[in-house]
């Protein structure tokens, strides 16, 4: 062993995550479990974010380990002006689009490879999201792995969207196909997904533009997957059997591995200074959990949009007096910049009514608190670590998607796997109210209960020793570790 801990022969991972907040989550979980099989890793953040965990979780927080270390690069964007706040999806998307960070990612791996005693890199694994990585690793010759951080069925549709381009259903004609029910079609093309509508797919092909940044990022994203060595995927084969298998049988396609949920596989590792590595870009606030505490079982519902999606100063007031109405305890993380262009500021009369059975922060441990005995319920923007992280806890949903793929994962959530009800895009009080009141003490909300623990219960066995997930990954990592190209 040398003296920066690495020992000669032993494999490199170098590990790449979008610059968001759920992206960088499940990355670093995989770099976790990854670490345990015997990898060094090194994780590569943006200097941006960079920075932002040193605030959230302190100074010394990303030293790491002589074999986990972490390493930033420039994101290729202007600074702007408010430094803990999540950066602006399209510009983050040009920047990729345009291949800005490869340039400063490829010196990287040069660095680590020319390092005295150091173990050169042996394999790229990248956000699926982060094609540049994919790039980078086929020059340096190494395996390169593309991490979805999504569902398997939102990977599909993405995957149609070169088709959508083909049948005229991308990108949109004019602005009124947005509203004179264009979007309602039903699609009975997509392999492993039966009648879905088109609104319903992941909404980044929803323009009108056909150099629409987002829609081409997606699309380059999509073409850049099929050069990687293996796709990983972070759901589970019991829950989306006929999306995995089309998957499976798609000709250009490398191998695909489902090998979520992730946490479950984490909770089975021994303790060890991994575990305590925070993730979160926020400070957490913890005083949380003794408030829940303090509560009745399954009496709480737990709200949160995540770390992107916004809203205007009247949704925020509509979800405020809805939850107020519903008489249900409320544990609500309201984050700064969630109102779009300024505070959010709920008023004085909502505030007085809830003190009582309401609170509020601006950040916390998500997965702590949806696993916490007094959570029955969660209102959600449908990203998809909030809902896997939901189901490995047994708790069911209110839906009401942002963007992206929490269009497609609230429809999976909803008719395919019965553990949701969507909120309309439009929010009205009076529906949050009778929704959450169902959610929490209706028939529906008992039924969705029952089947979201049947579903708690298939992770668990996917993550067992012998189960799909386990499989999946003891395959994957010996495929990273293959000296196949």
């Amino acid at each position: 062993m040398d003296s920066k801990g690495f020992v000669a022969g032993k494999p490199h991972a170098v590990c790449v995550p979008v610059p968001a907040q759920g992206h960088i989550k499940a990355m670093l979980k995989l770099a976790k479990l990854l670490h345990h099989r015997g990898f060094h890793i090194t994780f590569v953040n943006t200097e941006f974010n960079h920075k932002r965990f040193l605030r959230s979780l302190g100074p010394n927080s990303l030293d790491g380990l002589p074999d986990f270390r972490f390493e930033a690069i420039p994101d290729g964007i202007p600074a702007g002006s408010d430094e803990d706040a999540t950066q602006d999806v399209t510009l983050v998307s040009d920047a990729l689009l345009k291949d800005l960070l490869l340039a400063p990612f490829r010196d990287l791996l040069l660095k680590l490879n020319g390092e005295d005693g150091s173990t050169p890199v042996s394999c790229v694994v990248s956000d699926g999201f982060m094609p540049f990585a994919i790039t980078a690793a086929e020059e340096l010759g190494v395996p390169r792995v593309a991490f979805f951080t999504i569902a398997a069925c939102s990977f599909m549709a993405y995957k149609q969207y070169p088709t959508l381009v083909e049948k005229g259903l991308a990108p949109l004609k004019d602005e009124s196909c947005l509203t004179n029910g264009f979007l309602d079609k039903v699609l009975d093309w997509i392999p492993g997904i039966k009648d879905i509508r088109l609104r319903d797919l992941p909404a980044n092909f929803r323009t009108t533009n056909p150099d629409d940044i987002l829609f081409n990022f997606t699309m380059e994203s999509m073409h850049r997957a099929d050069k990687a060595t293996a796709i990983i995927l972070h759901t589970f084969d019991a829950l989306e059997p006929h999306v995995l298998e089309a998957l499976s049988s798609m000709l250009k396609l490398p191998p695909v591995y489902a090998i979520g949920p992730q946490q479950l596989h984490l909770n089975q590792l021994p303790e060890d200074t991994l575990k305590d590595m925070g993730d979160s870009l926020w400070k957490e606030e913890t005083g949380c959990l003794e408030w829940l505490d303090s509560k009745e079982q399954n009496s709480v519902i737990y709200v949160s949009f995540g770390s992107i999606a916004v809203m205007s100063p009247q949704h925020l007031v509509e979800f405020g007096w809805g939850l107020a109405n519903s008489k249900v305890p409320f544990f609500w993380v309201i984050r700064p910049d969630l109102v779009v262009g300024e505070s959010a500021i709920l008023p004085p009369e909502f505030v007085a009514e809830t003190k009582e059975r309401g609170l509020i922060v601006s950040w916390c441990p998500q997965e702590q608190v949806l696993n916490h005995p007094s959570v029955g319920g969660f209102l959600t923007h449908s990203g998809w670590g909030s809902t896997i992280e939901s189901l490995c806890a047994g708790v069911p949903m209110l839906c009401w998607p942002f963007f992206s793929d929490q269009l497609t994962n609230c429809w999976y959530a909803c008719n395919e796997w019965g553990i949701g009800m969507e909120i309309s895009n439009d929010v009205k009080r009076h529906e949050v109210e009778k929704l959450v009141r169902e959610l929490m003490g209706g028939e529906k909300g008992e039924k969705m209960k029952k089947k979201v623990l049947e579903w708690k219960k298939l992770a668990e066995q996917a993550t067992a020793p012998h189960g799909s997930s386990s499989i999946n990954f003891d395959n994957l990592v010996h495929q990273m570790l293959s000296k196949k190209k």
